[in-house]
């Protein structure tokens, strides 16, 4: 008689939609075997979506941020995961963590910890002491619970497992592979800089948009949504550059390398006195390399670990709008540079995929039933 699949609950506050990471480990586990649904947020703006293999539960929500937005979701999870079967279940962050662990510990289930960022040194929380001080609490609480833990990257996982006294391993958030068979052509103005992902405080989007004040044959394209929207289209206005700003709004995954591969050059800038951000390795980073082109990153403990391994970007201090034009001319006017880190950037990827991490992935996730 054939066993049946052990089933796998993850819970996360995103919309599904644009969730790449999530969409990457859901369909891998179900490729091994096991039954995966996947719980998150529907938008009035979200795309549609369709996992292979996944079943996705979305909550329209009343509230869209905040501490009742925190509590209506944990609620609502909670009730949600307390009838249904599972084996195990995955809080994504500690926004999730609270009612997927109360379920866990009382149906008495596996509970994993997936922690995509440093979460209680976000930006959001930067001269918010009471609600920080929640957050740790629900660290403290909660995440030594867990039957398993891992991380986006080696330093990250350091800190929390020093943090919380648990040891974190490290699934990084790497591309799919993509072979790149386009001729490398080289490319001419207007020169495309490409960011994609969320709109929100810290990710140097204001500064990138005036360093087009210094790079007259430049366009800036973003792909994503975010609370920012509003603000950064008014100071695109004000450094009177809008007409060189395209905001592409949400982009599937899976559309997006044919937009990013049309791009001159990624950036993934951010602010340096986060520790969320400073301990960061972005999906972007790997994104960038898969389609062929380089990118400006912000010279943080991964990314500079990564470029002494294989240099495929550059890296700068600040977010200084001069420094960021600097960088960019530096790539304009040495196209051998350029073409040097585009091919380093491509060797990369094939030693940094998804297909190899997935491996490991699934590895530590055996591991929680032997």
């Amino acid at each position: 008689m054939e066993a049946k699949r052990k089933v796998i609950y993850f819970c996360v506050t995103n919309d599904l939609s644009t969730d790449q990471r999530m969409q990457k480990i859901c369909t891998s586990l179900s490729v091994a075997g096991y039954e995966v649904h996947l719980i998150g947020r529907k938008l009035t703006n979200s795309l549609s979506i369709n996992i292979e293999g996944v079943f996705c539960h979305r909550m329209s929500l009343i509230f869209t941020k905040g501490k009742l937005f925190y509590l209506e979701y944990n609620l609502r999870l909670f009730i949600f995961l307390l009838f249904r079967r599972f084996d195990a279940v995955c809080a994504i962050d500690l926004d999730s963590i609270s009612a997927a662990f109360l379920v866990g510990v009382i149906r008495r289930k596996k509970k994993i910890y997936d922690a995509h960022e440093y979460f209680t040194e976000v930006p959001e929380l930067e001269g918010r002491p009471f609600s920080k001080s929640i957050w740790e609490w629900v660290g403290r609480r909660f995440v030594h619970k867990s039957n398993l833990a891992y991380s986006v990257g080696p330093q990250l996982a350091e800190v929390l497992s020093q943090k919380y006294g648990f040891p974190f391993e490290v699934i990084r958030n790497v591309s799919r592979y993509r072979e790149f068979t386009e001729n490398r052509q080289i490319k001419t103005a207007p020169y495309i800089l490409m960011y994609q992902g969320v709109l929100n405080e810290g990710r140097g989007l204001g500064e990138i948009i005036q360093s087009l004040e210094q790079l007259s044959d430049c366009q800036l394209w973003i792909a994503g949504d975010g609370v920012l929207l509003g603000e950064l289209k008014e100071i695109a206005e004000k450094a009177s550059v809008s007409t060189r700003v395209r905001f592409l709004g949400k982009i599937s995954p899976y559309e997006l390398p044919a937009i990013s591969r049309q791009a001159f050059i990624g950036l993934n800038l951010l602010r340096a006195d986060s520790l969320n951000y400073y301990y960061s390795l972005a999906n972007k980073f790997y994104d960038y390399q898969m389609v062929g082109i380089p990118s400006i990153n912000m010279n943080f403990p991964e990314y500079k670990s990564a470029n002494e391994q294989f240099r495929s970007s550059l890296l700068i201090n600040t977010l200084d709008p001069i420094d960021i034009a600097v960088a960019v001319k530096s790539l304009i006017e040495d196209p051998a540079l350029y073409a040097a880190l585009q091919e380093n950037g491509l060797a990369a990827s094939k030693v940094m995929n998804w297909e190899l991490e997935s491996q490991k992935l699934v590895t530590i996730y055996q591991k929680l039933w032997i």
